[in-house]
């Protein structure tokens, strides 16, 4: 069975990259040497693989990849650093309109 790896990368300018592949150490060889000119960490070499996550599905990797691309970098952080309690911390919304932050209030209507 083939798998997949979604991985982050920490650049030398401290940058994070977040990609996906089937040969891990092959790409990550390929970041390092720069064999693609055109590539996102061309120019901030040498790169440091900080997180990585095993897949066995193609579909299922690229999703995950596009999830955590969205991320913030201190949420791409924790979970490389394995986390997890900041990780949960850090996905909670802090929208001052999210239900958990409107007290009992919430649920009466307003008075004119």
């Amino acid at each position: 069975m083939k798998q997949y790896y979604v991985y982050i990368l920490k650049c030398r300018d401290e940058f994070l990259y977040v990609g996906v592949t089937n040969n891990l150490f092959r790409r990550f060889t390929e970041h390092n040497e720069g064999i693609n000119k055109n590539c996102f960490t061309f120019k901030r070499r040498p790169v440091e693989l900080i997180f990585y996550q095993e897949f066995n599905s193609i579909e299922q990797a690229i999703f995950y990849e596009k999830k955590i691309k969205k991320w913030s970098r201190k949420k791409k952080v924790a979970l490389a650093e394995g986390d997890f309690t900041l990780l949960k911390l850090l996905s909670e919304c802090q929208n001052e309109t999210h239900s958990k932050n409107l007290g009992l209030d919430s649920a009466r209507p307003d008075i004119n």
